[in-house]
């Protein structure tokens, strides 16, 4: 009863079994052979499908994937021209605006001179009425 019990080595030679069971039978010819098969018809299947979707898609009037990616660039495309249609439009306003800042102003400044030469030609009347007086 003096048996130590070895977690460890159980696993170990558990493990050691089981590697070799795999690589025997990973290399035989036939799991590879076996699975490039089945990948095959998968394939195979697959194309089937989709061409029979596509097939079936259009025979009802329903757009297919490919229509609708078709669609969504297009859309992307109108979006992109909008946006720049946009930017040029503010650029032109923002140049309006500062075009209709620089007419308020020189109206501002046409109206200051117009009283500037009104006030002159009341300080010359006033000197020319003194030298008259004089």
């Amino acid at each position: 009863m003096n048996q130590s019990f070895n977690f460890y080595d159980m696993w170990k030679d558990y493990y050691s079994q089981t590697s070799k069971l795999f690589d025997e039978k990973i290399s035989k010819d036939f799991p590879s052979e076996g699975m490039g098969q089945i990948l095959e018809m998968n394939l195979q299947f697959k194309k089937m499908i989709d061409e029979s979707t596509l097939k079936y898609l259009e025979f009802m009037n329903v757009p297919s994937r490919n229509d609708i990616a078709n669609i969504s660039s297009l859309i992307v495309n109108v979006d992109a021209k909008v946006d720049d249609l946009e930017e040029k439009l503010e650029e032109k306003l923002d140049s309006q605006d500062v075009q209709e800042s620089f007419k308020t102003e020189l109206a501002h400044l046409k109206k200051d001179m117009k009283s500037l030469d009104t006030k002159l030609n009341q300080i010359l009347t006033m000197l020319k009425s003194q030298e008259k007086v004089k």
